[in-house]
């Protein structure tokens, strides 16, 4: 097996000893992005959507690095400090993903990294 480390100054970077995604064969699979913004690696202001919103563009930036887009997620799993948030993560996705949408789990957490209200991950299949 051979893996492929995909970086991106356009997605923020690693806040640990992790890669932003690694590929091996046809498959890239994106570490989980929370809302930072990768010019200040900080954390965005506005609020729950706003988070979210920066979380979806972070993962396009990584896709893109790896030669992909968005519509080639096959699997997103998302994380969610409150499931009261879910309707507006769809509206998003909506935005973000067009049909057929790739296979999702949510999940509600009690906490993430840097006290963020929302991170997603997934695995991209390149063409």
């Amino acid at each position: 097996m051979t893996k492929q480390i995909i970086s991106t100054e356009s997605a923020p970077a690693a806040i640990g000893p992790y890669s932003q995604a690694v590929q091996t064969g046809n498959l890239v699979f994106l570490s989980g992005q929370i809302p930072l913004d990768p010019a200040t690696m900080e954390v965005v202001e506005g609020g729950f959507e706003a988070q979210a919103d920066q979380v979806f563009r972070n993962l396009k930036a990584v896709c893109e690095a790896a030669g992909g887009s968005l519509d080639q997620l096959v699997k997103v799993n998302l994380f969610l400090t409150d499931l009261s948030n879910f309707a507006v993560v769809n509206t998003l996705m909506e935005q973000y993903f067009t049909q057929p949408y790739p296979a999702r789990a949510a999940v509600g957490v009690k906490e993430l990294p840097k006290g963020v209200l929302f991170e997603a991950e997934g695995v991209l299949a390149l063409s």
